[in-house]
């Protein structure tokens, strides 16, 4: 049975990490201090390491937390998958994942590996809802969802920049055609 001081832990945990995962999209994980966490969470600066160890330790419960959350999305049922992919993008969790993803790039970065990490997970996580034979001949499935989340990193980012001169709807559109078409084609149907 959990105590008071059992709830009082978790709670700072969930507060801390919901304030990191906001200010790591707002500001990048680099730009962001301690200081700046525990203000935002209304926590003493202290608890971080007690909880975490560390800013990279807090980091990789933010991703833990916030990928856990989109994985779960991917495995509610949903009648058409390409609605579930393009819910992705307006997820606030999509622009922690971009702006992280601008540091993650550079060689000596110290969120590269746990980014990895990351895309991996939401490779594995879109590769389990591929309709089998919904890939045209010579495209595997590991191919197509390093392709697919590729895309909707491009996506989210270009809707991020300019909101109004991306249709999420149209690009919803358009890859539902793309992939239905690429499976006529392979069943010998002409587009």
């Amino acid at each position: 049975m959990a105590t008071r001081r059992d709830e009082r832990t978790q709670e700072s945990r969930r507060l801390l990490v919901a304030a990191a995962a906001e200010l790591f999209a707002e500001q990048g994980y680099r730009r962001t201090s301690f200081i700046d966490i525990a203000e935002r969470a209304g926590i003493s600066r202290g608890s971080i390491p007690w909880h975490f160890g560390n800013k990279l330790g807090l980091l990789e419960a933010v991703l833990d937390d916030r990928l856990r959350a989109v994985l779960d999305g991917f495995d509610r049922p949903s009648d058409d998958p390409f609605d579930r992919v393009m819910g992705f993008v307006r997820l606030p969790v999509a622009r922690l994942f971009i702006t992280l993803l601008a540091e993650a790039v550079e060689a000596d970065s110290p969120i590269r590996e746990h980014y990895a990490r990351l895309h991996a997970a939401l490779r594995d996580g879109l590769g389990r809802h591929i309709p089998e034979g919904a890939l045209p001949p010579g495209v595997g499935a590991e191919a197509f969802t390093v392709l697919l989340v590729g895309a909707v990193i491009g996506v989210h980012a270009q809707w991020r920049v300019a909101p109004e001169a991306v249709d999420l709807e149209a690009v919803g559109g358009a890859l539902r055609a793309l992939l239905l078409g690429a499976s006529a084609l392979r069943d010998g149907d002409q587009p």
